[in-house]
């Protein structure tokens, strides 16, 4: 009789651990799922309010652009070769940031990486202008050239590749 009742009084005392622990685990699980819904609502907000910030500083530096053109075109009337470097490097840049303010809005991940690689592109040719031409940099602007010319043959290849992708699915 003995018996019967340890087993009874074990018995309840299993039924009585996995209830405690499946009443954990399911909590568990919706905590979980709230503090996922919570995050990525905050993370959400976060990224349009930097996506906002972008925005704002590319109006910035276009304006500032704009405004460099203007009064390097009238104070020099034609420009000469170092303000059209300085000029294209500043619009490489703004290039950049409009890239990556692009890429915030790319929902589809091997259009995000091909968007990366245009940006790694226009990075990569923004160096090779602000590189002086010295004996000693020859082998860096080799590399980089060489370098830039594989983003450019990819961007174009993957480019077709997707054109081709759309015309076989239609």
């Amino acid at each position: 009789m003995s018996e019967e009742i340890e087993n009874i009084v074990t018995k309840k005392d299993k039924n009585l651990f996995e209830r405690f622990f499946s009443n954990i685990t399911n909590f568990d699980r919706f905590l979980d799922q709230k503090i996922d819904f919570v995050l990525l609502k905050i993370i959400n907000i976060l990224r349009y309010a930097f996506i906002i910030v972008m925005i704002m500083y590319l109006a910035v530096c276009l304006m500032s652009l704009s405004h460099k053109v203007i009064a390097m075109t009238i104070n020099q009337g034609v420009l000469d070769f170092d303000s059209i470097k300085n000029i294209l490097t500043d619009g490489l840049f703004i290039l950049i940031i409009l890239a990556i303010v692009k890429s915030f809005f790319i929902k589809h991940s091997f259009d995000y990486s091909i968007t990366f690689l245009e940006i790694a592109f226009v990075v990569l040719v923004r160096k090779l202008i602000l590189l002086q031409t010295e004996p000693s940099e020859t082998f860096l602007l080799l590399v980089l050239g060489l370098t830039s010319a594989l983003f450019f043959i990819l961007i174009i290849y993957v480019h077709q590749y997707i054109k081709k992708d759309k015309v076989e699915n239609k």
